[in-house]
């Protein structure tokens, strides 16, 4: 026995063998099933081969039975794979996830695409917590614009609109990131700090996708075909038909391998609007009811022979292959139950039933949606309670991996049956099982965050409270309707596929019930979800339903609140927030929501009012504390800050969001290592916090510690080979190093992996231009600002570049750009002030100057630009003044020791020079410090170590950028030490030689 698995290959499983069993019983349907077969023999890539399937025909016609049998013939060969899905998924994501897990089960996981999904909805968690916008800062010399602020500012969260709970819709879909895109691009750019990330969270599919079919090409590589089923192709055609035809036909997300077959199957034909210009190339296999030959022979096989049976059956089924074969597997040839033709085939089947607790556990399972065996104990008589495997093997029961599921033809038929004979009856047995369902959330709440509203981001508890709604509306459809329009408030806040479900919850007990409001409100619902801004149609839908209560609208207004935030929409935010308060005054939920209002519109004063309101109505809101913590942040009050996030932290220990935002405070105060404590601790509770990651990497680059900022950012890059924003980051660390080179080379594939990055493009415009490559520079900040007309620093950038390349006038139309975008950014105002200063307009250098040190008193470098246009306008003891204030701020700076001496020697103390000259030769001892050491020489008029500079500088090859900086710094000296001259006129002659 041993020798015979080896010898002749692997025994099959005994799924295998059951589904030989099953084929070789399959009665009718030969011709769909041979045509099917025969794709096998064909070559796939032949042009006119089927690939693309589309089986349809009315409920009961055996659609499902004839896909099972198709997906069996095709397991039957050794190198097929294949993956089948149904209604069990709800969105695109849902439905690459459920391929990835049937192929893995075969052996062939989609392993880089199951990571990336993980990354998504990581990251989409991160968005619904409200990563804090930070404060305005300089990113590779970026500063952000007014404008920019405010789109920042937009808050994006759901329940509550506070950190940590509940999605906005918006930015997981498509449809709805259309409108005003780029509003919520600016802000989902401050929120998640990643570029990669935010384009993850708006267009998921269109990053996603791509990873998918990558994947699936390599199963399909290492496989002689791959086959995905998608049944019941009827209800989830509506979000997937697009994403299948893009996939098949389109070239947006890659090429689909040429030995992948795709089935679908549903009632309905597919969609002409999405499909008709691709109708020709379907393969469409349309089913209608058995033939008389096809019903007898099916009955035959279960030995229902005599006439007068044959004729009930085909009388009662109407030849509905279903109902054929549900009726003779029940009655095998015994003549039972002939009388009585006017019953239904449903009720025949349950009097053919001999056993009287099996009948009665027909009927109960047919109450919930789904049944596993759990379920089956609880509802049925204690006598069949061990009947669950009788249960499954029913002709209309289908086995889903643990659980089943009713046809939809035959429960309808129970259903109607059961509500009909006894109401009272019917509404208890929905109490039950509501009942059922309640207790098994409640049991799941005790292991979910100290957070209750996270309980809505757990799957398991979603599916109990969605059956729980079901039942409760069966039960009841006039006093269950409120609760369950409350449900749908939420579900939006996490995302649309929720909706749906929801949506379809509400028209599943409409039609169960023969309720019309219900149906009313399930197709409603389902209509908003389908809006471009889905999200606010729904709530706007919602506000409209009388049987909401004041603490139900009061719900409604804040989640629309979160919604308008993401839109721009800040008035009309603030309108609802206001509202919801209003309506439930003493709700901590409503307050919290508004203080996050408050929050993203910059009006931290009143955040931290609502907040500390929300806190004393429920002094354990979490999310309450990492808001109001923030806000206090934003306002410079960081001991507050820190025990907000402190008191969160200790609320819920696994509040990732928390730590990274008290790292944050710690930054702003200067703790720096108690600032990556917190990232570490961020990282620890989820590795795969990117934002956390970059922010760390970030912090490390500011210390210095460049090692490590790189080892953050090769992490991010491992993570997310797509992540253009570390790519971007990491650009930047190695110009820090002065690796330009590998920095080019990271900027460049960050505008690879996004064209539309414009701070990459800015960032590889830089390099090139400290390069020398100043034609390529100019295009990059071209770019840039075409795709961001309000980048201050690519406007700074390009004119400091202008001004290098001696194209004066271009330089002052950038500085000037610069500055109307962002009046406070001061290294722009420094740039133009020296500008003024070269071309003699010492006056206005002055008024620039004396502006931006007013409002950063502590700049050494302005102290240091306003003291070398004293200098030039020979105002000594002034320039002295600044350069002694310079070096107090910043003693270990070499470039202030070098300008005091400069200053000195021109006031006539040449003494005080030689001794500041001495200090700042002890401070440019580091690689990379030729330029200085040059321009110190001359300084020090010392022509023969000038000299020696001048050839060290130039043999490292530095780039025309670096020497023409060198030569701007050098041609300052004679103005103000006129004994310089001479070496300086050397050492420029040298510099523009090897220009």
């Amino acid at each position: 026995m041993a020798g015979a698995g080896s010898g002749a290959g692997r025994r099959p499983t005994r799924q295998e063998v059951n589904r030989r069993r099953e084929g070789a019983q399959f009665v009718g349907r030969r011709g769909e099933l041979a045509v099917f077969r025969e794709t096998f023999a064909r070559n796939p890539e032949e042009p006119d081969f089927p690939f693309l399937f589309h089986v349809r025909g009315n409920g009961g016609v055996g659609k499902s039975t004839l896909v099972r049998q198709w997906e069996g013939a095709a397991r039957e060969r050794p190198s097929v794979v294949t993956a089948y899905v149904d209604d069990d998924v709800h969105d695109v994501f849902e439905a690459m996830e459920a391929v990835s897990a049937r192929l893995g089960r075969q052996g062939h996981p989609l392993k880089r695409f199951d990571k990336q999904l993980a990354a998504y909805r990581q990251r989409r968690h991160q968005a619904e917590s409200v990563v804090p916008a930070p404060q305005p800062e300089l990113q590779g010399g970026r500063e952000a614009s007014p404008a920019g602020t405010v789109a920042a500012q937009v808050g994006l969260v759901g329940l509550g609109m506070v950190p940590g709970v509940g999605a906005f819709v918006g930015a997981v879909d498509p449809q709805q990131v259309a409108l005003g895109a780029d509003r919520l691009r600016a802000a989902l750019n401050m929120r998640l700090r990643s570029h990669d990330d935010v384009q993850l969270v708006m267009n998921p599919v269109a990053v996603l996708a791509p990873v998918f079919l990558d994947d699936l090409a390599e199963v399909a590589e290492r496989c002689e075909r791959v086959v995905l089923f998608f049944d019941v192709y009827e209800r989830t055609g509506p979000v997937l038909d697009g994403w299948l035809h893009d996939i098949v036909f389109g070239e947006e997300y890659g090429g689909l391998p040429v030995n992948v077959q795709i089935v679908l199957s549903g009632q309905l034909r597919l969609d002409s609007r999405v499909w008709g210009d691709r109708l020709g190339q379907v393969t469409d296999v349309s089913l209608e009811v058995f033939t008389e030959e096809e019903a007898r022979t099916l009955l035959a096989t279960h030995g229902v022979t005599d006439e007068p049976s044959v004729e009930l059956v085909l009388r009662l089924s109407g030849r509905l292959p279903l109902l054929v074969d549900m009726l003779a597997r029940s009655d095998p040839g015994t003549g039972a139950g002939r009388g009585d033709p006017s019953e239904t085939a449903v009720e025949r089947f349950l009097k053919w039933e001999q056993d009287a607790e099996r009948r009665e556990a027909a009927l109960a399972c047919a109450l919930p949606l789904q049944i596993d065996e759990d379920i089956y104990r609880a509802i049925v008589p204690e006598a069949a309670a061990g009947s669950y495997a009788w249960l499954r093997g029913l002709a209309f029961v289908s086995p889903q991996e643990g659980r089943c599921r009713y046809h939809d033809v035959v429960r309808a038929a129970m259903l109607r049956l059961q509500r009909t004979r006894s109401p009272a009856r019917w509404q208890r047995a929905h109490i039950r099982l509501a009942d059922l369902f309640r207790r098994g959330r409640t049991e799941l709440e005790a292991d979910i965050r100290a957070d209750p509203d996270d309980r809505w981001l757990d799957a398991a508890w979603r599916e109990h409270q969605l059956n729980e709604t079901y039942h409760r509306l069966c039960a009841n459809p006039r006093t269950g309707l409120p609760e369950a329009l409350r449900q749908c408030a939420y579900a939006i806040d996490l995302d649309v596929a929720t909706l749906r479900r929801w949506a379809q919850i509400l028209g599943r007990a409409g039609a169960d019930t023969d309720s019309a409001d219900l149906i009313s409100w399930g197709s409603r619902l389902d209509s908003a979800a389908e809006q471009e801004r889905p999200g606010e149609a729904v709530l706007t839908l919602l506000l409209s339903a009388a049987e909401l209560d004041a603490d139900g609208r009061a719900l409604v207004h804040a989640l629309r609140a979160a919604e308008r935030r993401g839109g721009g929409d800040g008035e009309g935010s603030l309108a609802d927030g206001v509202r919801a308060v209003s309506l439930a005054p003493d709700t901590a939920l409503t307050h919290a929501a508004l203080g996050e209002t408050y929050r993203n519109l910059g009006r931290h004063e009143e955040a931290v009012a609502s907040c500390t309101r929300a806190l004393e109505l429920d002094p354990g809101y979490v999310i309450a504390y990492g808001s109001r913590g923030d806000a206090y942040r934003n306002l410079g009050r960081h001991d507050e800050g820190i025990a907000d996030f402190d008191r969160a932290v200790e609320l819920d220990p696994q509040y990732a969001w928390a730590y990274a935002s008290r790292a944050q405070v710690y930054e702003a105060m200067g703790r720096r290592q108690d600032a990556l404590a917190d990232y570490d601790r961020a990282i620890g509770v989820d590795p795969l916090y990117e934002w956390a990651i970059g922010s760390r990497a970030q912090l490390f680059e500011r210390m210095g510690r460049f090692d490590e900022a790189l080892a953050d950012f090769d992490r991010a890059v491992e993570l997310d080979p797509q992540y253009a924003w570390a790519y971007g980051s990491r650009a930047r660390t190695y110009e820090a190093m002065g690796r330009r080179q590998d920095a080019l080379a990271d900027y460049a594939r960050a505008v690879e992996l996004d064209p539309q990055y414009a701070w990459a493009h800015a960032g590889g415009a830089q390099v090139l231009a400290e390069l020398g490559r100043f034609e390529e520079a100019l295009s990059g900040f071209a770019r840039a600002v075409e795709l961001d007309p309000r980048y201050a620093w690519a406007f700074g950038s390009r004119a400091r570049l202008h001004d290098t390349m001696g194209n004066h006038e271009e330089a002052l139309a950038d500085y000037t750009r610069a500055i109307d975008i962002s009046p406070g950014f001061n290294w722009a105002i420094g740039g133009r002030a020296e500008l003024y200063g070269r071309l003699g307009r010492h006056e206005e250098a002055l008024v620039d100057i004396t502006r931006a040190i007013e409002s950063d008193p502590s700049a050494d470098w302005l102290l240091n630009v306003r003291a070398r246009t004293y200098l030039r306008l020979g105002r000594y003891d002034e320039a002295v003044a600044d350069c002694v204030r310079a070096v107090e701020i910043d003693p270990e700076d070499g470039w202030n020791q070098m300008l005091h001496g400069v200053a000195l020697r021109a006031a006539g103390d040449g003494q005080g020079a030689e001794e500041c000259f001495a200090r700042a030769l002890s401070l440019f001892t580091g690689a990379g410090e030729e330029e200085a050491l040059l321009v110190l020489s001359c300084a020090m008029l010392d022509a023969d170590q000038a000299a020696a500079r001048c050839e060290a500088l130039v043999g490292l090859a530095p780039g025309r950028g670096v020497i023409a900086e060198t030569i701007e710094d050098l041609m300052f000296l004679p103005g103000a030490v006129p004994e310089a001259g001479p070496c300086v006129d050397a050492a420029v002659s040298r510099l523009r030689e090897a220009l």
